[in-house]
């Protein structure tokens, strides 16, 4: 079975990508909404709050999303700890899956940092979503109520696209100049009958 990355930075529409490969009946693995799980299992919590102090969770026990972004978006040392606790985990779920779905074609782990971990060498493929900068700005602006400063400074820390284009081995145009239905079954196609 092939397995196959897509990624792409925010605002570039990977997850709406991710479900016409589901609705095409590809097996697709959410890491990123994974990921959020993990920050709820008690051994996390008690690394996070340890390193980060208690505020890291409201007093309802949910993860302070936001105090987790202001420390994670201004100091680097914190992301990569933070990469390096919930990543391998996410992975480690991923292949727990991936042998539950042994009789797919090809199966898609969907995750915004797969290049910057360096998890896409664990692939066989990656595809890359891709919409200009400006206009994933705009998106994510206008999906997350965010300021352009905020919206800026979040695309700041990902890898620019024009380095992951470089990396990637196949790319998914989404910025309204071409139809995404059309590349996506393509690619569905190449996959399921590899040669």
């Amino acid at each position: 079975m092939l397995k196959i990355a897509i990624t792409g930075n925010m605002g570039s529409g990977k997850s709406s990508v991710c479900k016409v490969f589901e609705t095409l009946g590809a097996p697709v693995f959410y890491a990123d909404k994974e990921a959020k799980n993990i920050y709820y299992q008690e051994q996390i919590k008690s690394i996070l709050k340890k390193k980060f102090g208690p505020h890291i969770y409201l007093s309802n026990g949910d993860l302070n999303t936001k105090n987790l972004a202001s420390i994670i978006f201004r100091d680097e040392k914190a992301l990569k700890f933070i990469n390096n606790l919930i990543h391998p985990r996410v992975y480690d779920l991923f292949n727990q899956w991936v042998l539950q779905k042994i009789n797919a074609k090809y199966c898609i782990q969907e995750s915004a940092l797969t290049f910057e971990t360096g998890n896409y060498k664990l692939f066989d493929k990656t595809i890359l979503v891709y919409a200009p900068d400006e206009m994933l700005k705009d998106r994510i602006i206008k999906r997350d109520n965010y300021t352009q400063k905020q919206a800026e400074e979040r695309l700041s820390k990902q890898m620019s696209q024009k380095e992951k284009k470089k990396m990637a081995n196949f790319l998914i145009t989404n910025d309204n100049s071409r139809l995404i239905i059309p590349q996506i079954i393509k690619l569905h196609e190449m996959f399921s009958n590899p040669k």
